[in-house]
Formats: C-alpha cells, structure tokens, sequence
C-alpha cells in the first residue's frame, strides 16, 4: 500500500482529526503535506486543502528551518518524538508558535512518512515571555529598591558614627539635618512599598470628608516651591476657578497622588519651569469635575516608553533609576489612586522637551459646614499641650524606647517604660496611667498577650491601648484592632504622628501650652537680639536639644577668644581666618545677623591682606563683641 491509498482509504482517521483543534498533518519524509485538517484554516488562516502537495518547510520561519529540519529528520528515525516548537507562517503573513508531536508511520505500517498533530502554542510562548519579562522586572527592582534602601541607611549608620566622636557644634547640625533627611527618604520607600501591598490586596480605604482645595494646592505650592527654587526651577500654581471649593473625599490621597506627580517633575527637569495647574467643574447637582495638570520642561519621555511608565518596578528606562533613584513604584501608585476614585489619569510627553501628567476626579461637593477640624492654629499644633498625661510606654529595644522617651518628654507628659507585657501589667496594676504605648514584639509577654491580659482584667480594662509596631500591614492593624487596641502607629513614627495620636486620648483638662516667647537677650553693641527660631526649628523644639547646644557654644566661645588674641599677637592670619570661619555657624545658630556678617567681613580682609591697623581694631573690637555674647548667654542659660 502507498502512502496516497493509506490517505485516500483512511477515512476514519478524517473523521478523528477533522473535529479536533489540533492540526493535523500527514507528510512524507521530504516534507510534502499529502493531508492536513480544517483546523488549519482556524489556526493559520488556510483554507480547507489549500497545503495539499505543498512542502512544510515553506511555511517555517526562515530562521528557524535548518533547526525544524533537523529535528524532523530525526523524526523520521524514530517512532515518536514530542515537543518540537516551530514558528508556522500565517495566511495575513503573521507567524504562530507551533509545538508538533510526531507518529512515524514507518514503524506501523512500512509507510515512509510522519503524522504531525500540531498545537498552537503561541499564548503559553507569550505568558512564558511576560514571566520572564516579570521576573526580569522584579530582579531589577529588588536591585533598585536594595540600592535606595542600603543608601539612606548607609547614611545613617555613618553619621551616627561621627556624632559618636563628638564633632564640633556646627557639624552636629549639618549630621543631624543629613540623618533626618536619610530617614525621611528611607520611609517614602517604605510607605511606597505597603502603598502598593495596600492597593493590591484591596484593603486600601478611602475618607469620605470635607477639604479645602484652595488650602490642599497652597500648601503643596508652599511645601514644593522652595524645593523648586532649589533647582533654579520655577513653580507657578494656575487655578482655573473662582471661589473657594470645598471637596468631599479624601484629601490624603489627593495629596499622595499630586506629591508624586511634582516629586517627579522636580526630579526630572533640570532647569526651566514647572506648572501645577487645577480646573474646576459642575458635574451634575452635586458634583464637582476636578481636573489637575503637572507640566513641566523637564527630560521628557520617549514615545516608545510611554506606555510602561505607569507598570510597577517600571521607570521609562533603566539608567533613569540610577540617575535619578526611585523605585519605580511611584506612578504605579498614582495610577491606582486615581483609578480606585473612578478617576482618569493620562501622561503627554516629549522627549527632551517635558511631560505633561494629567488627572481627572470627580468629588462631591461641600460646604464649608462639613470642612475637617484641622490643627491650624500653632498653639493647636504644639507638641507642648499633653502636661500631666500619664503614660505607660511598653517597648524592649533601647533605642526606640530612647526616642519615644524624648517625644514624650518633650511633650510635657509624665511616663513610666516597661521593658515587656509582663511588667506593664504590673505598673498598671499599682500606678495610674491614662494610656498605653505597646510594642508587639517583646520578649517574655509581647504586645498581643499583655492586651488580652489587661481587657481581661477589670481594674485596668479601660485604660486605652496604643499599637506600635514595625508591620505596618493593614492586616497587622485590623488583627490589633481586634485584639482590643484602641489605636495603631507604625514604625518609625514622626514627634507628630505620635502627637497626634495621644491628642486623641487626652483628656480636655489638659489646655493647649505654647512654648514661652522666644528667650531675648539684647546685645549692647549691636542692640541684637539672640534668636533661638533656628535652634528650636532643627531640635523640633527639644529644650534639652536647645539648652546642649547653647551649652556647647557658650563653652566654646572663651576658646576662641583665647586662639583670636593670641593669633592678634602673632600676626597669624591663617590661625585668624580659620578661628573666624568656624565661629560664623554658632552665629547662624543664634541669629546673630550682625555679628556673622562682621565675620563674613573680617575674612575677607584677612584674604586681600588688608591694612593691619584697620584689621587689628576691628579684630579687637570682634573679640570685646565675643565676650558680651558669653555674658549674654550666661544669662540666657541662667533663666
């Protein structure tokens, strides 16, 4: 029997195959198809017996036929080989991913030829490739995300270091200002990270209440414009609306998503301007359409890329996160925020000349009626407010229980710490507390234990109980919510979050405390007033902070008035210039405006070699001013 009669007699195998949605071929060894199936006209787009005495090998990919030729003609020895993957080239002139399994009809029916049940494979070749272009994507990001997170702690544990080996008073500042600055970077990664964990898991929740737009797009115009100035960059507010609109929704998240969308523009415009742009509305009766625009004369975005700035571990490209960091999640984010408002958000963009990011959001409309209390008022946000409030702080590691020490010390509260649950329900039992700040992992008795113990326990069941922990999961929150806590604060906290939080519990005898008025000394010379804005600004207004450093400085002056005049005396002008410039921070420090300018004046005569009489009298003259300053913060530590 010939291979044509095996085919043409064969009708039961037609009638197998036919319905089936595998295709299927019969070829000879030199690769002429003798029979294929319809389903070739669903796959490929043939039409019924149309490759019928046409060769397979027309239809591979031509880079890929001396690979498939090889493989069939190893086929042709053996009695069934599986798995052979080809690229077949469709009727539109596209080509598919085929994968044949082959029955040789030699070894049954003495027949030289092959049955090819051939699959289409194309979907699982493109899920196999987004896996991998996944995985790549995550491999990259963990790289990124390892790099952002060692930076700021590498930071950290250097300065940290240096503090250590008690450097002079105008580097503590500079170290301090670079740790905070570090921390506060590292938390952005942090939040981003739970942000996206947050949104994925769908248990990310939205306020429903009442916010100033006016205020919401001031102070991010307050808060980002000198960040902008920074740069050379100008930042310019338009609004397209009158009035002042009140919104119902949650400003949070609106101001998460607009944070971004400037962080950004900052980031990736290296001079020009940047403009934040909100257009207001009617959308029905009670609505509003809120439309903002970031645009700004930055990098721009090449037109391939931007359909991927918006997909997570994404940047436009890949040298764009080591240039400029990040973690590629930040658009992501936006981009979900917007969404889960049943908002829209959409980006134009051209390379080197800008970007333009615009979103759209509907809101309620409000009335001033329904506008959140805010602490607005200064005297509303001291962190001096909470006088007398007992308070109960449960945490074994050293350090946070340091930090979480010195807030509340600043806050004027009275607290006792418990180094594990076991020990604070001992202090609860014997001593009154108004609250509880509990840490979850602690030896002995951890946070969840010493909850249950004390709701169980009459006497103290009532006492308000506040989370501290590192998991900052929503989970983590709902199961200390569930347990009996009142309340939860993630790890690291700022002086303000924890503020905040407490305000919540103290009671209303506690009145709101302003730091006294501003400590002033005048100075006889200058009629110069000691200002200690500066020092209370980078202390976060921590009295011992300030007093330390007023202490530092006012012990460092007699040493510098000694090396001045001896320095005078020897005519040493390096020992001169050195001396000065190293007073000019402590100046700073205290607003001593004057003084520091004189400073500034003294080095550069010292510089241009000016006439040693004129020098002299103002060096002398300097001195005499260092030693009133002394006195004045003699007296000024005194009170």
């Amino acid at each position: 029997m010939s291979l044509s009669d095996y085919v043409r007699k064969g009708k039961f195998y037609e009638a197998v195959v036919e319905d089936g949605s595998d295709i299927i071929f019969v070829v000879d060894y030199q690769g002429t198809i003798l029979y294929h199936n319809g389903s070739v006209k669903q796959t490929l787009g043939y039409p019924a017996k149309s490759l019928v005495d046409k060769n397979f090998f027309e239809f591979i990919k031509p880079e890929m036929v001396d690979t498939v030729r090889k493989n069939f003609k190893a086929s042709c020895r053996k009695s069934y080989t599986s798995g052979i993957e080809f690229q077949s080239r469709c009727q539109d002139g596209n080509f598919r991913f085929l994968e044949f399994n082959s029955i040789n009809l030699k070894n049954k029916n003495d027949i030289p030829g092959l049955i090819l049940d051939c699959r289409d494979i194309t979907q699982r070749k493109r899920d196999a490739e987004e896996l991998v272009r996944a995985q790549q994507a995550r491999q990259l990001f963990l790289a990124n995300i390892s790099h952002e997170i060692r930076t700021p702690i590498n930071g950290i544990a250097g300065l940290a270091t240096l503090l250590s080996q008690l450097p002079k008073t105008e580097e503590q500042a500079t170290y301090l200002n670079a740790i905070r600055s570090s921390s506060e970077n590292l938390k952005v990664i942090i939040n981003d990270i739970l942000d996206l964990s947050s949104i994925e898991s769908g248990k990310l929740r939205f306020e429903k209440i009442g916010f100033s737009l006016n205020n919401l797009l001031q102070n991010l115009l307050d808060q980002y414009g000198f960040q902008a100035r920074q740069r050379g960059i100008d930042l310019v507010l338009q609004k397209d609306y009158e009035g002042e609109p009140v919104l119902v929704g949650d400003p949070m998240r609106l101001n998460q998503i607009l944070i971004n969308l400037l962080s950004n523009a900052i980031k990736f415009t290296p001079s020009g301007y940047i403009v934040l742009r909100c257009e207001v509305k009617p959308s029905g009766k009670s609505q509003w359409s809120v439309s903002f625009s970031v645009r700004d004369t930055g990098i721009g975005i090449p037109k391939e890329k931007l359909q991927t700035v918006f997909e997570r571990f994404s940047q436009a490209d890949v040298s764009i996160t080591r240039k400029f960091g990040g973690t590629g999640l930040g658009l992501t984010i936006v981009r979900q925020l917007v969404e889960l408002q049943h908002g829209t958000i959409r980006v134009n963009s051209r390379e080197n000349e800008g970007s333009e990011f615009i979103v759209e959001i509907t809101y309620k409309r409000g009335l001033k009626s329904d506008l959140a209390q805010t602490l607005s008022d200064r005297a509303q946000q001291s962190l001096q407010d909470l006088k007398g409030f007992m308070v109960l702080l449960a945490e074994d590691n050293d350090v946070n229980r340091l930090y979480a020490s010195s807030i509340l010390k600043n806050m004027n509260c009275r607290f006792d710490v418990a180094e594990n649950g076991f020990v604070a329900i001992e202090k609860l039992k014997s001593k009154h507390f108004d609250l509880v700040l509990m840490d979850i992992q602690m030896p002995v008795m951890d946070g969840y234990e010493a909850t249950r113990a004390i709701r169980s326990t009459e006497a103290i069941a009532h006492i308000p109980i506040v989370a501290v922990t590192a998991n900052a999961s929503p989970a983590e929150r709902q199961k200390c919510i569930d347990l009996g806590m009142n309340e939860c604060v993630s790890k690291p906290f700022t002086p303000q979050e924890l503020y905040t939080v407490l305000k919540k519990f103290a009671d209303a005898r506690f009145p709101s405390r302003l730091l006294s008025s501003d400590p002033v000394v005048t100075s006889r010379d200058h009629g110069e007033k000691i200002n200690l804005q500066y020092l209370k600004r980078v202390g976060n207004n921590d009295p011992d902070f300030i007093q330390q450093m007023l202490s530092t400085i006012y012990e460092s002056l007699p040493r510098a008035v000694q090396e001045l005049q001896n320095a005078i005396n020897q005519n040493n002008k390096h020992i001169l210039e050195r001396t000065i410039h190293r007073l000019k921070p402590s100046l700073d420090m205290l607003g001593k405006t004057a003084m520091r300018t004189e400073a500034l004046a003294m080095e550069v005569l010292l510089q241009e070699s000016a006439d040693p009489r004129t020098l002299k009298e103002r060096l002398e003259r300097f001195i005499h001013e260092l030693r009133e300053l002394a006195h004045e913060l003699a007296t000024l530590l005194a009170k």
